[in-house]
């Protein structure tokens, strides 16, 4: 039987207006589903902590965090996040210390440009606070929620090149770095998927096409999240617009690292909605 699923955004680079909210260049969700609460993703910094507080959420007990991939945007509150769990929870009671979901490759060392932009914990110090779970395969959450692990990359024109990014393996390698830790997490509902999403380094159309094979169902009625098309080339701009069109969504909440131009080339193909720090949905 098919549950509600609530979502809350707790940051985001925008803030709902008349919110008394803070934002920041991250993303960080709350999700409540199947009585469990799920952390979706931690921000840059603890500010997804003050902005739970300040909008009421009951945040105190998250049952699971998934991280959509290790980039410090999305995992950089993991530091504030332990210290504010470890207060709450001195006696350190395993029962209740939240599951965490992410790819293998997300603690890995990341860096850009010759700047480190990886997650400020390193999958040790994660296993000191979290019960890791590190996966490449599906992860069901609850009956109908999923975290989707690696992304089958099918679509050409979402293919990019790695530039100056870079990785670095257990072993101390280096290699170029096809942020093939990027994931997404993906809801059944009783009218098709939710797709919720971090940043779509793995494209959002390979990422959605995933999440129907994953799921067995090819409905999709919203998504929302970053599409990491900051400035993207035309041609993949168009045939992600023709994509998502193709889907008939109820609504496209593109945040983060969505630039505005590509949210009006978007909103030519499909219904884009506002999105900002203090929204809710519900499907």
């Amino acid at each position: 039987m098919n549950t509600r699923l609530s979502l809350t955004v707790l940051v985001d680079n925008t803030t709902l207006t008349d919110h008394d909210f803070l934002g920041e260049a991250g993303l960080s969700f709350l999700l409540e589903t199947g009585g469990k609460k799920i952390l979706f993703d931690t921000g840059l910094t603890g500010l997804f902590l003050a902005n739970a507080e300040r909008m009421g959420t009951g945040f105190s007990d998250p049952d699971v965090l998934v991280l959509s991939h290790g980039h410090i945007d999305h995992t950089g509150g993991l530091v504030p996040l332990a210290r504010y769990l470890a207060q709450r929870m001195p006696d350190e009671n395993q029962q209740r210390v939240p599951e965490l979901i992410a790819h293998p490759r997300c603690f890995w060392p990341k860096e850009k440009e010759g700047r480190k932009n990886g997650s400020v914990m390193d999958e040790v110090d994660a296993g000191r606070h979290f019960r890791v779970n590190l996966s490449e395969n599906p992860v069901w959450i609850t009956e109908n929620l999923v975290f989707l692990g690696q992304i089958p990359r099918q679509f050409a024109f979402e293919q990019t090149v790695p530039g100056t990014r870079m990785i670095q393996r257990p072993d101390g390698s280096r290699e170029p770095d096809q942020l093939l830790d990027d994931s997404a997490l993906a809801y059944r509902s009783g009218d098709g998927l939710v797709i919720i999403t971090g940043c779509s380094h793995a494209g959002i159309c390979n990422i959605t096409e995933y999440a129907r094979e994953v799921c067995g169902e090819k409905g999709v009625i919203d998504i929302i999240g970053g599409l990491h098309l900051l400035s993207p080339p035309p041609e993949r701009l168009e045939r992600t617009g023709m994509y998502l069109g193709g889907l008939s969504l109820k609504g496209l909440h593109a945040c983060h690292c969505t630039s505005l131009p590509a949210k009006i080339a978007l909103a030519a193909h499909c219904p884009v909605r506002e999105a900002g720090v203090g929204m809710k949905l519900a499907w």
